[in-house]
């Protein structure tokens, strides 16, 4: 029974799992976002006490 040789088995696992995190990974990672964040200013918001009712 062929399927119960290893040895191609094995090769082609080994290989498409170096395929899958070497050459996959840069491939997704060179795609940027269409709209970009930008910076928000940096203005501090202005806050003032609240006098509980209680």
């Amino acid at each position: 029974m062929p399927q119960l040789n290893p040895n191609p088995w094995f090769a082609i696992l080994v290989f498409s799992w170096i395929v899958f995190l070497t050459i996959i990974p840069t491939k997704i990672l060179n795609h940027t976002t269409p709209n970009e964040p930008t910076p928000m200013s940096e203005e501090k918001h202005k806050t003032e006490p609240w006098d509980w009712p209680w």
